[in-house]
């Protein structure tokens, strides 16, 4: 086969379909630029870091957040494991490494027959390395092929903190494998990675294609495939990418998202190299995208399944609609952009329907929208996308979790934002989600970690060691906790040697109040938050001293205090300002200075009746931040 006819159409036993599943920063993306240089899928003129990563937040922050594929072609070597030559397929598929994005991991790995699994030679085994291991040796059902292949591979063996031995020591007791097999890479010089392709041939089977089956339903105008993630252009509207299981698509066809039952005629189909190349057809096996044209947001989704209109497949088994855990409200700083805002939304969910929002008002910020994120890193990443790609200034809410109260009446309540929890006398049970997490660090700081895991209300089910000097802790918590400043805290006391995981577990009986903060008599709704029953006087005379030093004084005296259980459980004073009514007299009888002092004690008694305080912008910004 030559490499023309690669590009027109592929044969399936040439096809090799795999990704790279790593923690953040281990080498991921530097591995997939390399790999694109050794094919010659990339000029050399037009190469640069983080090819695959083409968000400007990626780059800036050195991690992936968007899934990339891209399709090389690679000429295997005749004595390479004594193969004739060959011209092969390489689909790789560029996976995020954040626990968020976990589900559109989990969709990409259905998508490829192997990954290899990258280690830093210099940090080891990471949390997150378990955790999508874990994943990706999950039995795969619904196609009848085998489960996937692990090539355990070392990155960055150049440097000169590398630990090559120990952690190949490390992967190797992971993985139950002799530590000889493990092979070693560089992603900045490039070091082993040719070795790496051919091993990829070699190891990764070709995708499970009935040809028989195939080319009737070719002949018969059907097939399915696996949207694995999409994207948004103004122009041609939702592009899915897609790993075509069964049949084939082409340009002009009537084709149905099997989940969201709605139709679409293919504008184009193609395959990325790493740009989009449009081509006459995909084939089963084989990963590429289709144009949709679509303009609506919530259409697509990760894991639905393309099928035909007049011939339609069954759905693929798997999908999940992914649910909120993080929620926040997101306002525009001026009232002025809210339908800039409103419009921006629409606009990034047509790329990104992983999060939902509903729009909602507030007396002191106005008008706004209350979202739910998957994480707290996909919350920062919306929330810097719209202040990027739209250019609004923004002000976000302290994030909060789902709780299901059930009131003594028998009534049970889902209750996604604080202001909304019932009173604590209405309250018969509350139940919060609990997370399982993973965290790995060096032994030797163990002992201090317990503390700090009782502060957060952690139960610790197992501790393992392995390696020479490191140790894996699996613990249970509330996500509650986990959103409280857990990951610096853990970074802090660890000296930024440990490294954690999480999924989200089941709901459980919880022990939290509603803490209102009230200012001059008045509940400021955006400073509500629910917190422990155990730390609610802590909390309360936290949050009423921050806000004392970030208010301004008002021409009257009023008072910040923090409510919970029915009851007033901090307070602080904020004085008036005050003239010197008397100034402009020089003598005369002391009762009529005493007189004017008196008229303007009624004043500001009556103006504290009466009157407002007005919370700016700055000062809720100030509470936010921390500052």
């Amino acid at each position: 086969m030559t490499k023309n006819n690669v590009n027109n159409t592929a044969n399936s036993k040439n096809i090799r379909n795999f990704s790279i599943i790593a923690h953040i920063d281990h080498g991921k993306s530097t591995l997939a630029d390399r790999m694109l240089e050794v094919t010659g899928t990339i000029e050399a003129r037009k190469m640069k870091d983080q090819v695959l990563d083409s968000m400007e937040l990626e780059r800036e922050r050195g991690i992936t957040i968007k899934m990339q594929p891209v399709r090389m072609i690679y000429e295997a070597k005749a004595s390479t494991y004594k193969l004739e030559p060959e011209t092969y397929v390489l689909n790789l598929i560029d996976t995020p490494g954040h626990i968020d994005f976990s589900y559109e991991v989990s969709r990409a790995l259905k998508a490829v027959e192997g990954s290899i699994l990258l280690v830093d030679a210099t940090q080891g085994v990471q949390a997150q390395t378990l955790t999508t291991l874990q994943m990706a040796r999950l039995p795969r059902q619904g196609r009848g092929e085998q489960d996937m292949v692990i090539i355990p591979v070392l990155s960055k063996i150049d440097s000169p903190l590398a630990r090559v031995d120990e952690v190949k020591m490390e992967l190797a007791l992971l993985l139950n494998i002799n530590p000889d097999t493990i092979l070693e890479v560089s992603g900045r010089t490039g070091v082993g990675v040719s070795h790496l392709l051919d091993e990829v041939i070699k190891l990764i089977p070709a995708p499970n294609i009935d040809s028989d089956v195939s080319n009737k339903l070719i002949q018969g105008a059907s097939g399915r495939a696996l949207v694995f993630d999409f994207k948004y252009d103004n122009h041609r509207g939702v592009i899915v990418y897609v790993r075509v299981i069964d049949g084939a698509f082409r340009r002009g066809e009537s084709l149905l998202f099997a989940v969201s039952n709605e139709k679409f005629i293919a504008l184009e189909v193609g395959t990325f190299s790493p740009e989009e190349m449009p081509r006459d057809e995909i084939r089963g096996g084989e990963i590429g995208y289709i144009v949709t044209g679509i303009k609506k947001p919530g259409i697509a989704s990760v894991g639905d399944t393309i099928t035909y209109v007049k011939r339609p497949l069954p759905a693929l088994p798997g999908y999940m609609k992914p649910n909120p855990v993080v929620w926040a409200s997101v306002y525009p700083e001026s009232a002025d952009d809210f339908p800039g805002l409103k419009t921006a939304f629409g606009r990034l969910r047509l790329s990104d329907s992983s999060f939902s929002y509903e729009e909602e008002s507030s007396g002191t910020l106005g008008r706004g929208f209350r979202c739910g994120f998957l994480g707290m890193l996909h919350l920062e990443i919306v929330t810097e996308r719209l202040i990027r790609e739209f250019d609004l200034d923004l002000v976000v809410t302290m994030p909060s979790i789902t709780y299901k109260v059930m009131l003594k009446s028998g009534v049970e309540q889902i209750v996604y934002s604080p202001h909304l929890f019932p009173d604590d006398g209405n309250i018969a049970k509350i139940f919060e989600p609990w997370v399982n997490v993973k965290i790995i660090l060096p032994t030797s700081y163990i002992t201090s970690l317990m503390p700090f895991l009782y502060d957060h209300e952690a139960s610790v089910l197992a501790t393992e060691n392995f390696g020479d000097s490191r140790s894996t802790i699996d613990i249970e918590m509330p996500l509650r906790e986990l959103m409280r400043n857990f990951f610096d805290e853990l970074k802090s006391l660890s000296s930024g040697y440990a490294s954690i995981s999480y999924e989200i577990g089941e709901y459980r009986e919880a022990d939290v109040v509603r803490l209102d903060i009230l200012v001059a008599d008045e509940v400021m709704v955006a400073f509500t938050r629910v917190v422990s029953r155990r730390r609610v006087e802590e909390e309360a005379k936290l949050q009423v001293e921050k806000l004392q030093k970030v208010i301004p004084r008002q021409m009257f005296a009023f008072k910040i205090q923090g409510k919970a259980l029915g009851r007033i459980i901090s307070s602080e004073s904020v004085s008036a300002f005050r003239k010197d009514v008397t100034q402009h007299m020089y003598g005369g009888d002391i009762t009529r200075k005493m007189k004017l002092r008196e008229k303007q004690k009624k004043g500001k008694k009556k103006m504290a009746g009466r009157g407002t305080v007005n919370i700016s912008h700055e000062v809720f910004l100030k509470m936010m931040r921390g500052e």
